[in-house]
């Protein structure tokens, strides 16, 4: 899993109505066509696609992804309750396969925001009116923002910063680019001192050859 640190890059603002796009769930993130594969690539061909596609198959050129301006974007911002719906892991490994590293909103479904984690994608829970604000400034000619993972920061172009909470734990493995998996790897050999004791002191523990 690539490390986060800090992310300088374009930000795309998920819209609807003029505001960011609330309840967005795993379904529209990447339909249940998609899911398929058990591979990580290639899914970001089916992220979001029913707004990116029109009815007779062709892209949808209003659609904010679809627009040159951000095509390389690696902020999403949307509105509350992002990634709600079902449990599917495909979810963050199509933003990821976007390139998409980051979303910023006010809130999160718990099971996304879980894998989010666990995918190396950082979820910035900041108020509606911030992200409502934000979403403006991405839609103006400057698209670039800046995420600070270590200082918990997301400033915008107007150079004006906006504070995040993250847990501690995660944050480091974040920042050290450690799934769950790979943190408990840090401790090994600790592990197999433990083992090695418990089959000393506890041999009934172990199971029978």
């Amino acid at each position: 899993m690539k490390a986060f640190v800090q992310l300088t890059g374009t930000a795309a603002p998920l819209l609807e109505k003029g505001k960011p796009m609330s309840n967005v769930d795993t379904d529209m993130i990447i339909p249940k066509q998609f899911l398929k594969t058990t591979e990580r690539t290639g899914l970001s061909k089916g992220l979001f696609h029913e707004l990116k596609t029109l009815s007779d198959g062709s892209q949808n050129p209003e659609f904010v992804l679809n627009r040159p301006e951000y095509a390389t974007a690696s902020i999403l911002i949307a509105g509350k309750n992002f990634g709600c719906g079902s449990s599917r892991e495909h979810a963050p490994w199509a933003l990821l396969d976007q390139g998409i590293t980051c979303v910023i909103a006010p809130s999160f479904a718990d099971i996304f925001h879980n894998n989010c984690y666990k995918n190396g994608i950082l979820p910035v829970c900041l108020p509606e009116d911030v992200c409502q604000k934000l979403a403006e400034q991405a839609g103006g000619s400057n698209h670039v923002f800046t995420v600070d993972l270590e200082a918990q920061t997301v400033t915008g172009p107007d150079g004006e910063s906006y504070g995040f909470e993250v847990d501690e734990g995660r944050k480091a493995n974040l920042m050290a680019g450690l799934d769950e998996i790979g943190a408990s790897l840090t401790a090994a050999s600790r592990i197999d001192a433990f083992e090695a004791e418990r089959k000393l002191t506890k041999p009934w523990l172990e199971p029978a050859q």
